[in-house]
């Protein structure tokens, strides 16, 4: 589980803030065909790929299998995110004539994220070389040269200057060439907030059963992270298009994700440190706090400050941030929600829900839970400063997109044993891709 940093060590932009995308999506056959009875099976048909040309060798049955056994395929997705990089080894099985499943995931994660490295390049390829090791360890010699090897950045990479970014990508991509894994041009890429938000529902809903149960309602996705946010979620009226398309809603908030939101709420600006050294003052942190907190490689001192009832001051701070600037539906009352990344972090730090296993709260749980953290700190020092804060965020946050108070929401790390990221759904749609190449070549 991400931990969350009380003073902060999170080095991520050294640009933009914040750019809101309100997008409604019509997604084509790579994504969408997967939903409904057809869905995994439209997907899976790229597991014969792995039979061809395209790449380099033919799949092995498992260990011990007959002649006619499951054949095995593996992919490599990174998660090159704001706070860290991450390594998802996935390992499918497809029995003869069935459709293929996901069997086995191996997870690693590192910090700090890929863009703490933009001013020092060079530096950024041990952790990437630590994670390939990883992936070394947990798929046989035999599959390496027909295992596709993706990293997709996200708001970390996003934000920094192009210049910089294209920089620590092209050193990503010297260790991945070097690698002994499938490692095609677009092997190494920025991924933008709409396919960021496609993935993740598709690795929810594929998780879930969704994608592969005939007539059984999709689950919406809650993501939030370091430096943006996504809500993605099929609406219970699909809307198609005349040539097919499905309509699924995606909203991604690049600057609301929750350490840049806790700038904009200290009243700093995204990649410059505060003018002329001074204190970024909030009614969101304890009245006799002060400290510094380090943020997107500037470090910045802060203070709390006197104020009656710290929680509703804090409340009007974080509308003031929020104003305008996220979409509001009331269809998200009427789909089940997974919400994952911090929302999962917080929720366990204050004991709303397991720190292992996850669990089930009410929407105004957050609220609840904001207000006695912030009643407390008026009297006493907490050992983050940073709870009350994050806790009113989230709850307004999550009030912003139109969830009502008693809407319930669904939270956890893992399902079936899988990191409910977007990697499973990316990894996805690049092997699709593969075999859609192989094809036009053939």
């Amino acid at each position: 589980m991400r931990k969350l940093p009380s003073h902060g060590t999170l080095r991520m932009t050294k640009v933009a803030y914040p750019l809101g995308l309100c997008v409604g999506l019509f997604i084509y056959v790579a994504y969408i065909k997967w939903h409904r009875a057809s869905a995994a099976q439209a997907f899976f048909t790229v597991a014969g790929a792995a039979t061809g040309a395209r790449w380099g060798q033919q799949t092995f049955s498992s260990p011990g299998s007959a002649a006619r056994g499951p054949e095995v395929f593996y992919g490599i997705m990174f998660d090159a995110g704001s706070t860290g990089t991450r390594v998802h080894v996935f390992q499918f099985a497809r029995p003869p004539g069935e459709t293929p499943t996901l069997t086995h995931e191996t997870f690693k994660a590192l910090k700090p994220g890929l863009s703490a490295y933009a001013d020092d390049v060079e530096k950024s390829a041990q952790g990437i070389q630590e994670l390939l090791d990883v992936a070394k360890q947990h798929i046989p010699f035999d599959f390496w040269k027909a295992t596709p090897l993706v990293l997709k950045a996200t708001a970390g990479l996003r934000l920094l200057p192009g210049e910089k970014a294209q920089k620590l990508l092209q050193k990503v991509k010297e260790v991945f060439k070097a690698s002994p894994f499938l490692v095609g041009d677009d092997c190494v890429s920025i991924m933008n907030g709409t396919d960021e938000g496609v993935s993740a529902w598709i690795t929810v809903n594929f998780l879930t059963g969704s994608l592969k149960t005939p007539g059984r309602s999709s689950v919406g996705m809650l993501d939030l992270g370091g430096g943006s946010t996504q809500i993605t979620f099929l609406p219970r009226v699909e809307v198609t298009s005349p040539l097919g398309f499905t309509r699924l809603c995606l909203h991604s908030y690049l600057g609301l994700g929750l350490m840049s939101a806790r700038l904009a709420i200290l009243g700093g600006v995204e990649g410059k440190p505060a003018e002329d050294g001074k204190e970024l003052i909030s009614p969101c942190l304890s009245p006799g706090f002060r400290g510094e907190w380090e943020h997107a490689e500037v470090t910045y001192r802060i203070s709390g400050q006197k104020a009656a009832g710290l929680h509703e001051t804090c409340a009007s701070r974080v509308s003031e941030v929020l104003r305008n600037k996220v979409h509001k539906t009331e269809e998200v009352q009427h789909v089940d929600f997974y919400a994952f990344s911090y929302y999962y972090d917080l929720a366990a730090s204050v004991g709303l829900i397991d720190a292992e296993k996850g669990g089930s709260l009410m929407v105004g749980d957050f609220e609840i839970a904001a207000k006695y953290v912030c009643r407390t700190l008026e009297t006493r020092p907490q050992s983050s400063p940073f709870t009350c804060m994050d806790l009113t965020y989230i709850s307004l946050l999550l009030q912003e997109f139109g969830f009502p108070r008693d809407k319930v929401l669904r939270l956890t790390r893992k399902i079936d044993n899988v990191e409910t990221s977007w990697a499973l759904g990316a990894i996805f749609h690049y092997i699709d891709s593969l075999k859609r190449q192989k094809s036009t070549a053939s």
